[in-house]
C-alpha cells in the first residue's frame, strides 16, 4: 500500500507540476511578489496533495524564534519538503540554491522570477561576492534569507565530515548584519534524497534560537553547527531513528 500511495503522488507530483509550469507562465512576466505568490500556492498544492495521497505532513517548531522581517535562516537540507515549505512558513523567502536549479524548466524560471538566489559552486570568490549582492537587496527588501550551510542535501545520519559547513553562511552572517536563526530538520526519514519512497508520518522542523550577529566567524560556526546537529540528531531519535 505505501509504494502504491508513493507512486500516486509521485504521478500526481510531476503532472500536475507539469500542468502548474504550463498554466502559470504569465505570471512570468508579473511583479516579482507575484509570481512568488503563485509559487507559494504550487507549494501549498504539493503538500496538501502529499498529506492526502501519503499520509506525510509536518510540525513546525520554534516560529517564536523567527524574527520579524529580514534575518538569515540556516537550515539543515535533508529533503526536497525542506524547500517545499518555505514559502508557505516564511511568505516571501530569498532561498540559496545552486546554480544548476536555474536552467531546468519550468522550476528554474519561476524561482528566478520569485527572487531565488543562486550560488555557483565551483565559482571560488565571485561566487561568493555574487551571493552576497543578491542576499543584500533581499534584507533591504525586509525578506529573510535562507541557506543550506552543507550546500547539499544530507541523509541522516550522514557524519560530518563527509558533508563540512560551507564558507557561504559565515558570509552572509558577516555582510548582513542580521539575526542567524539555525533551524534543523528529520525530513530525510521520510522522503529521502532522489528516493521514490515517502514515508506516513509528521516531519519535524525546528527553528532554534537565534544568533545575534557581530560575533568571530570562528565561534558562529562552531556556535551553529553544534546547535543544529545535536537537534537534528534529537529529532531524528524522537522518529525513532537509530
Amino acid at each position: 500500500m505505501r509504494r502504491f500511495r508513493a507512486a500516486a503522488f509521485n504521478l500526481v507530483f510531476f503532472v500536475g507540476t507539469a500542468a502548474f509550469g504550463v498554466a502559470g507562465l504569465p505570471f512570468l512576466l508579473t511583479p516579482r511578489r507575484t509570481a512568488m505568490r503563485f509559487g507559494r500556492f504550487w507549494a501549498q498544492a504539493v503538500l496538501w496533495a502529499l498529506k492526502v495521497i501519503v499520509g506525510l505532513d509536518g510540525d513546525i517548531r520554534g516560529r517564536e524564534n523567527i524574527p520579524a522581517g529580514a534575518c538569515l535562516i540556516a537550515m539543515k537540507h535533508q529533503s526536497m519538503w525542506d524547500t517545499l515549505m518555505l514559502p508557505p512558513l516564511l511568505g516571501d523567502p530569498a532561498v540559496v540554491i545552486k546554480r544548476e536549479l536555474q536552467f531546468v524548466p519550468f522550476y528554474g524560471w519561476y524561482a528566478t522570477r520569485a527572487g531565488s538566489i543562486f550560488i555557483d559552486r565551483q565559482g571560488g570568490a565571485g561566487a561568493l561576492r555574487r551571493m552576497v549582492a543578491a542576499a543584500k537587496r533581499a534584507i533591504a527588501a525586509g525578506r529573510p534569507v535562507v541557506i543550506f550551510p552543507q550546500g547539499t542535501r544530507t541523509a541522516p545520519g550522514l557524519p560530518i565530515e563527509a558533508a563540512p559547513y560551507q564558507p557561504g553562511v559565515a558570509a552572509l552572517y558577516r555582510e548582513l548584519g542580521v539575526p542567524l536563526v539555525p533551524a534543523a530538520v528529520n525530513s530525510g526519514l521520510y522522503w529521502g534524497r532522489r528516493a521514490f519512497m515517502k514515508r506516513p508520518g509528521r516531519i519535524a522542523v525546528q527553528f532554534l534560537e537565534p544568533i545575534p550577529p557581530g560575533l568571530p566567524r570562528r565561534d558562529v560556526m562552531t556556535m551553529l553547527q553544534a546547535r543544529i546537529e545535536e537537534a537534528t540528531a534529537a529529532l531524528e531519535r524522537e522518529a525513532g531513528y537509530r
